[in-house]
């Protein structure tokens, strides 16, 4: 296994993901304001993210691209997403629906280029614009559900519902991304078998 900066931060955004979670389930009298816990949850994540972009950049500037770190790369993007969005619904923040969607095409689209990789053309369902749009909506959705919670359940300021608005609006708008990537993704598939 190659040891390198890029992987380096791949391996801090797998790191990342028991702290996100565990920030859950402390209690909140151990915190003097009950915001804390949202703070720096979106905090963590938004850590997750910038390392993200960073690992992928310097891995193709500095030519430390190795076949581990393609592995490595997107599993760490679909655990922190898959997690965070399963903590959103089980604290009412968004709805299982949006989760469903989003955590139900990473699985379909992941076990799609592993059998195009099997067959030697991996590359006909490579990362796409519009990948690249609904992953960019995503996680800016998913900041800014995780700073406050729901108002639906009637513990959150007044204040704070027009981020549950915006978050959950880009939620939906990452959602309907995410199904037309993924009609692309299977097209290119579809034209390969054709040929």
């Amino acid at each position: 296994m190659p040891w390198n900066v890029p992987i380096l931060l791949t391996w801090l955004r797998i790191l990342i993901i028991p702290i996100f979670t565990i920030l859950f389930y402390l209690p909140t009298h151990w915190f003097s304001n009950p915001n804390l816990i949202n703070w720096l949850a979106a905090g963590f994540f938004a850590l997750a993210a910038i390392t993200d972009w960073f690992d992928g950049y310097l891995a193709r500037r500095w030519q430390q691209t190795s076949d581990f770190g393609a592995f490595l790369d997107p599993v760490a993007d679909k655990l922190m997403v898959a997690v965070a969005l399963i903590l959103l619904v089980a604290t009412n923040r968004t709805f299982a629906l949006f989760a469903m969607i989003i955590i139900g095409r990473e699985i379909t689209i992941s076990a799609l280029r592993e059998w195009m990789a099997q067959m030697g053309k991996r590359n006909s369902v490579a990362v796409a614009k519009i990948g690249k749009f609904k992953t960019t909506a995503q996680m800016a959705a998913i900041f800014l559900l995780l700073l406050t919670p729901s108002p639906l359940i009637g513990n959150s300021p007044e204040h704070t519902a027009w981020i549950w608005i915006i978050g959950n609006t880009l939620m939906a708008i990452a959602c309907v991304l995410t199904l037309w990537s993924m009609l692309y993704y299977l097209k290119m598939a579809a034209k390969e078998f054709k040929a």
